[in-house]
């Protein structure tokens, strides 16, 4: 045999087995995507134009958001997850098959809370622990609102849209009742976030053992039992799970050894347990006979996180280097242990949609999301786009809420979800500035993908998993979008610099080293730390 051709037998090895596992790849997703192209919407039926619909009570309000949980990772998606609670109520509900939230989770945050695009508002990317701004003090937000038409208000979970200064946490911005952590992600069990201790009950520090997920469903399950019967109840309950870090109860984790894969495994528990602390939301809103006078909105707060990343696998100082071109800051040895614990340790499984958290693919924003109110809402999937900017405007005119000259760019929804018909379209645009800026901007069935050089577009409706580019074909489509794009309001950017949150990284669990964050708040904020404002 020539020495050529022995020489080519590794590479044409390599070559065989990459082509095997394509082809098993593309075997396994081929009914992912069977599953997803079935939930098409009609596009020719006729929008809703104001028929008369049934007057609905003002509800009891509990709006739950999940932290990173994939498309995959809830069961009547397909996964390999139990979800029994999550599947139930969604089967009882509304699924809303075309829902999206945006890139990461304050911008998404921001929208929940506001109705309001985070481009509007200069938010568009998590905010650091260090930041001294947050959701900009000029935005009432839903739960000023609610409260003002009557509602009692108690936020249980996380917050992230301001840490450092009282002005902008919880109790400050229309919550009655605040209960969880104030920046992106805590240990589950030691409360840590970038070094400080971050657990309070409304301003003071909560120095409480036992499982995050577990205390957050013992505290929502106490605000419906303690709350005024006479009340309508806004219960925001933010859990942290399945954020990283990969923690859960020892029992948990043997409850799911039938996953191989060691962070998918972790992950799978903290799905578990979070589907557990949803049923005793439920059961103690049964319990207290107020199950079929309360709505419950479920959703994740971006596409989870996966373990996919090239750089991933890097040895020092090769992927220190890699993170410093990406970033264009000096990287620490800390910052880099950070990231790498981000690229390796996720556990989501977005498909059959690519990309994850931080990603403007389809995997990193459309996301599981649910509308259950018994007697209210019938069972069934309601297939046209919907968005977290539609949560604020649909809550508050069921809650018969002034908004004011409240400007949202989002809709209210409840006329179209009760006769399954699209709501007007709006622009809705996703954003993220993690390494390359990338933007999108949709208007379905079109979206516009940025991310430096020559836009892309796919039609979202043949093409769910963005596999055909149609830019070339659709120059003019292109055009009007990307005026559009260039045309929308911006707010002035709250980020500090990406080099200080390098020089202190928001680490999710850890030893601490200062204050708790509860008492590290400055001064009432100025107009200076909020650009905003």
């Amino acid at each position: 045999m020539r020495k050529a051709a022995v020489l080519a037998l590794p590479a044409l090895a390599v070559a065989g087995y990459l082509a095997f596992e394509r082809l098993a790849e593309a075997r396994a997703l081929a009914p992912m995507q069977a599953e997803v192209l079935a939930m098409r919407a009609d596009l020719d039926r006729a929008p809703l134009t104001g028929a008369d619909l049934p007057a609905a009570p003002p509800p009891n309000i509990v709006l739950i958001v999940a932290d990173d949980l994939g498309w995959r990772d809830v069961g009547y998606n397909g996964s390999e997850i139990a979800t029994p609670v999550i599947d139930g109520l969604a089967e009882d509900g509304l699924e809303l098959t075309r829902f999206y939230a945006h890139p990461t989770c304050t911008p998404t945050r921001a929208a929940l809370m506001t109705g309001k695009s985070p481009m509007r508002l200069g938010i568009s990317n998590p905010l650091s622990k260090n930041n001294p701004a947050g959701l900009p003090l000029s935005e009432a937000t839903l739960a000023d609102r609610l409260g003002e038409a009557g509602y009692q208000t108690a936020l249980v979970g996380k917050w992230h849209l301001g840490a450092r200064n009282l002005a902008y946490h919880p109790n400050a911005r229309g919550f009655d009742h605040y209960y969880g952590n104030l920046t992106g992600g805590v240990g589950y069990y030691d409360k840590v976030h970038g070094g400080g201790y971050d657990w309070q009950r409304n301003g003071a520090v909560a120095r409480e053992t036992g499982y995050a997920t577990h205390l957050l469903a013992e505290e929502a399950a106490a605000v419906i039992e303690a709350r005024d019967p006479t009340r309508p109840l806004f219960l925001y309950a933010a859990f942290g799970a399945p954020h990283l870090p990969n923690e859960a109860p020892a029992e948990a984790i043997a409850a799911q050894d039938h996953i191989a894969d060691k962070h998918r495994k972790r992950h799978a528990a903290m799905v578990g347990e979070l589907d557990r602390a949803i049923g005793t939301i439920r059961d103690t809103l049964e319990a207290q006979g107020i199950a079929e006078e309360t709505l419950i909105w479920f959703l994740s707060d971006n596409g989870g996180l996966v373990a996919e990343h090239p750089l991933r696998k890097l040895p020092e100082p090769f992927f220190s280097m890699a993170i410093r071109h990406r970033l264009g800051v000096d990287v620490t040895p800390v910052f880099a242990d950070f990231v790498r614990v981000n690229l390796n340790e996720g556990g989501s499984d977005n498909r059959p949609f690519s990309g994850g958290k931080q990603s403007v693919a389809e995997g990193g924003v459309r996301v599981p999301s649910f509308v259950h109110w018994p007697g209210q809402i019938a069972p069934g999937d309601y297939r046209y786009m919907a968005t977290v900017q539609d949560i604020a405007p649909t809550l508050l005119e069921l809650a018969g809420a002034d908004t004011g000259d409240a400007a949202f760019d989002g809709r209210a929804l409840w006329g179209p979800f009760l006769t399954d018909t699209p709501a007007p379209v709006m622009d809705y645009i996703i954003q993220t500035n993690v390494g390359t800026a990338q933007t999108a901007l949709y208007r379905f069935p079109h979206k516009l993908v940025a991310r430096g050089g020559e836009p892309a577009l796919y039609d979202l409706h043949t093409d769910p998993f963005e596999q055909s580019d149609i830019a070339a074909q659709h120059p003019e489509i292109v055009r009007t979008l990307s005026e559009a794009l260039a045309a929308f309001p911006r707010g002035a950017d709250i980020a500090i610099p990406l080099q200080e949150v390098v020089d202190d990284p928001d680490f999710f669990g850890g030893t601490e080293d200062r204050a708790p964050w509860a008492e590290q708040a400055y001064a009432p904020a100025s107009a200076a730390a909020d650009p905003n404002r």
